[in-house]
């Protein structure tokens, strides 16, 4: 996440505006630039008039530009000094073939400076620009003023917010996800459609569940891999009463799952558990789906795929990680609040009080000796952006919620992983969720970043996104 990003500036002109207005927006977009750690590709001020793109000439020296850093490019700004040629915006983005968001911003004119010599127009300007794009089928981002200064801070606010939107949308077309195991049979809930996943760039590879316990069955305490991920566990968690012997069986399939992440570079796993696991094997995977949701290649149980795909969607929105959660509890009488719970596998950014420890309620029917590896502790408050994606079908679709709310410090007497949301109108987003066939998995995020999703994944992904408000 801290890789600096790249974006492709388009300056657009007017001839019969002031030509210097160009090299001042030239200025204030580097000076901008410097200061949030971005990359900029854009015309040097020799080639072409000022730096600024008038024209089809033009265009096409910019398109070749883009085109040269196309693997570096996310996102292209466009920045309107002036009234800006629609045309020759439009044409750069269509020859250089970059399939990546756009933004569009304008400058705002001064009221004392409307003169022939002096004046903007890109209020105008921007709606023309928008028009061509829409005729020419190039989707692109509005910034929430019409007209906004560079130098302004709610500008840099919305510029970032880009950025995100851009690492999203790079990110979901190209994501790989493993699926390990079979989807347990009682969770008809977590189905979802491979074929629909692939059309939307989202791979998804299987492997059988005995593959990787065999593998880990072969390994023994004294294999130096297993010492090391031994070690790397008693560093990320205090074990708690964890016995020595399912420490050794979690570190031996820790090994194993990160052998088949790293064979397959994949950016996400969804891990069969209930209750397999237990039953073959004898402890619970939460642990190692912990430590790798905190290490950004987030895990989910049940084999839910989309709940993973939901994770990894939040994480690149944020760059912090992703918890798969159930909508399990009302909050007393509070209309607006829930407990959010798991049996233990939130990544240890949401569990300050972590502990290695067992799954009680899983262990009524296997043996609670046979769920070591489950996490305990307590989310506290903080931020809270949540949401989930599917797929419909019988629809044929992609469809996504997504909102924000709180993590709140209200008490809260149990086991496992735990958090209490607050979340404005709960029950009238409960009512969407159950008319509209979403799952009982949700996933949290500690970030407000429920615009960046709608944006990324209804804007540019193309999916059908309801953000609760």
């Amino acid at each position: 996440m801290s890789t600096k990003a790249t974006l492709g500036v388009i300056i657009g002109n007017r001839d019969f505006f002031p030509d210097r207005l160009v090299s001042e927006a030239r200025a204030d977009i580097l000076a901008l630039f410097n200061k949030l750690n971005l990359n900029a590709i854009l015309l040097g001020e020799d080639e072409s008039k000022l730096g600024g793109v008038e024209g089809f000439r033009d265009a096409k020296r910019c398109a070749e530009l883009f085109g040269r850093h196309r693997d570096e490019i996310s996102g292209i700004l466009v920045i309107l000094p002036n009234f800006g040629d629609e045309i020759g915006v439009a044409e750069t983005i269509k020859l250089s073939g970059l399939d990546v968001p756009v933004l569009i911003q304008a400058y705002p004119d001064d009221l004392s400076k409307l003169d022939v010599a002096r004046r903007r127009d890109a209020w105008c300007g921007k709606i023309s620009v928008c028009n061509n794009l829409y005729q020419f089928g190039i989707k692109y981002t509005l910034t929430s003023q019409h007209v906004i200064h560079p130098n302004q801070p709610e500008f840099s606010k919305e510029l970032m917010d880009f950025v995100a939107v851009c690492r999203v949308v790079k990110g979901m077309k190209r994501v790989r996800i493993g699926a390990v195991g079979a989807r347990p049979g009682a969770f008809n809930t977590v189905r979802y459609s491979e074929k629909i996943l692939q059309r939307n760039g989202i791979s998804v590879t299987t492997v059988d569940l005995s593959e990787i316990l065999g593998r880990a069955n072969h390994l023994t305490k004294d294999h130096p891999e297993v010492k090391e991920h031994l070690e790397k566990i008693l560093n990320y968690a205090p074990i708690g009463g964890t016995p020595d012997e399912a420490m050794i069986q979690i570190a031996k399939l820790d090994v194993v799952l990160n052998q088949y992440v790293e064979e397959h570079q994949l950016d996400a796993t969804a891990i069969q558990c209930w209750t397999s696991l237990q039953k073959n094997y004898g402890c619970n995977v939460c642990t190692s789906m912990s430590i790798m949701s905190e290490n950004m290649l987030p895990s989910a149980c049940e084999v839910d795929v989309t709940g993973t795909l939901s994770m990894y969607a939040m994480q690149l929105a944020s760059g912090s990680p992703s918890a798969l959660v159930d909508w399990n509890n009302n909050y007393a009488d509070d209309e607006n609040k829930c407990v959010l719970f798991h049996c233990g596998n939130w990544a240890k950014s949401f569990l300050p009080d972590i502990e290695i420890s067992n799954a009680p309620i899983l262990g009524t029917t296997v043996g609670v000796e046979n769920t070591y590896g489950a996490l305990d502790g307590r989310t506290p408050a903080s931020p809270l952006t949540y949401g989930r994606i599917s797929t419909d079908d019988p629809k044929g679709i992609i469809k996504v919620y997504v909102g924000e709310g709180m993590l709140t410090d209200d008490a809260l007497n149990t086991f496992g992983n735990r958090a209490v949301a607050e979340i404005p109108d709960l029950q009238g987003l409960m009512q969407y969720v159950c008319r509209n066939g979403f799952e009982h998995h949700v996933v949290m995020n500690a970030s407000k970043t429920a615009g960046i999703l709608k944006e990324a994944l209804g804007n540019y992904m193309g999916w059908e996104v309801y953000q609760h408000n």
